[in-house]
């Protein structure tokens, strides 16, 4: 039998949410998502997210919508120590896709691994035992988390970008990652003190992405 405490407190839970919130809170939450921008890591530097900064943007990803609640991605630090390796592997996938590269655009592909003082590896798992969550849901849950985690450090003061590229492919970061034959690495997420802004840019209206169903 379900306790009567447990389900009064999920029903005040309700009654809380569907609340409307104080107009500061929603000033707030406008002037984070319109005012965060994409810094690239070469304009990030130190000082990077405390330890405990770093657990407030981990945090921020659990309250992305997860469908069954299968957690179908994850995040794995790259911490400064390490670094050499992930450069050993950016070079690696740069000869994997042309066994003509030169030193110069070898050392270049090493060089975007010691970016940004807080470099993570976003990873989706997109098949497991729970057929009915297809591969585009888990992507989307991860783009959440993902945003949520960018919001969060903007709230806290930091710059921060998503990252992609042909490496994220490779055998040589696949190897680095121990990622599963069902696991795609989706990007890298870099966190840390802007060095060099940029100008806001000008943002889509609704009007540009948004259109009605037509009743009939």
């Amino acid at each position: 039998m379900e306790n009567h405490a447990s389900t009064a407190s999920r029903a005040d839970g309700a009654r809380t949410l569907s609340q409307p919130r104080p107009p500061e809170v929603v000033e707030l939450a406008q002037a984070l998502i319109h005012t965060r921008q994409t810094i690239l890591p070469r304009r990030l530097g130190d000082p990077g997210p405390d330890a405990t900064q770093i657990q407030l943007i981990l945090g921020a990803a659990a309250s992305a919508p997860d469908h069954h609640e299968l957690l179908p991605w994850r995040f794995v630090i790259v911490p400064a120590e390490a670094r050499g390796r992930l450069a050993d592997a950016f070079a690696a996938a740069l000869v994997q896709r042309d066994a003509g590269a030169t030193p110069t655009q070898t050392e270049q592909a090493r060089e975007k691994a010691f970016r940004a003082p807080l470099l993570l590896l976003a990873v989706v798992r997109l098949r497991d035992g729970d057929a009915e969550i297809e591969p585009p849901e888990r992507i989307v849950s991860a783009g959440c988390a993902l945003q949520n985690m960018l919001l969060m450090a903007h709230a806290l003061g930091f710059g921060a970008a998503l990252t992609s590229g042909k490496a994220l492919a490779s055998n040589a970061l696949r190897r680095l990652f121990a990622l599963g034959d069902d696991e795609q690495a989706l990007c890298f997420l870099s966190v840390g003190s802007v060095i060099k802004g940029r100008p806001p840019r000008v943002r889509p209206q609704p009007r540009q992405y948004v259109t009605t169903l037509p009743v009939a």
